[in-house]
């Protein structure tokens, strides 16, 4: 009992650790039922708040899905800025990140789930968003350093797009997870096996490195 007393006037009193608690269990709420269908009273009681402190952190549903989107994005961007990119030689970065994005997507389920939602709804919410951009520009100045390198020391070609190269580390890292259950439905096969993964990752990190070699 006096645990139960005691535990929501801690979080009061951590707005940080609250805010960050409550994003959790909203990621998985939103990326399981969509904005539509998530509920926030079942994201209160998942986090013992109430339904009042939730909407006096993020102001409405709404509010609570674009930061959700945002926590998301950050989460990943910051990982990113880990790998060390600059330390390592062009195509050895460039294979870094690209295994980095496969690893990040197959371990993070809810967040496919969640740019494809939004994708469904064309991007409004995250429209709303006043920092997305600014969280995504670290990524393209990532890849844009290590390309410049590679061509600089004859290493990739020139002439290439780092928002191109950005988007197509995405679509094929993207795919894997996002359309698991069909793809493994209509060919038979059994893609979430250690073996296939480890297959699949390397041929992806393989394609962009071939794409973007001189």
């Amino acid at each position: 009992m006096d645990q139960a007393v005691h535990t929501p006037k801690k979080r009061t009193n951590d707005p940080v650790r609250t805010m960050a608690g409550i994003l959790e269990v909203a990621t998985v709420e939103f990326a399981e039922k969509g904005l539509s269908g998530a509920r926030i009273d079942e994201i209160a009681a998942a986090t013992q708040t109430s339904k009042r402190m939730i909407y006096y952190y993020f102001g409405s549903k709404e509010g609570l899905y674009i930061a959700v989107l945002e926590e998301s994005y950050r989460r990943m961007r910051a990982i990113e800025a880990e790998l060390h990119l600059e330390d390592l030689p062009p195509e050895d970065a460039l294979r870094r990140l690209v295994g980095f994005t496969f690893d990040h997507h197959q371990g993070n389920e809810p967040y496919i789930r969640l740019v494809m939602s939004e994708n469904m709804q064309r991007g409004e919410y995250l429209a709303q968003s006043k920092i997305i951009q600014k969280l995504n520009v670290p990524a393209i100045d990532a890849i844009r350093k290590l390309y410049q390198r590679g061509v600089e020391q004859g290493v990739f070609r020139a002439q290439l797009d780092p928002v191109d190269i950005h988007a197509s580390i995405s679509a094929l890292t993207f795919f894997n997870v996002s359309n698991r259950h069909t793809f493994g439905l209509i060919f038979k096969r059994n893609t979430q096996a250690a073996q296939a993964l480890t297959a699949r990752r390397d041929s992806i990190v393989e394609m962009i490195v071939r794409f973007v070699r001189k």
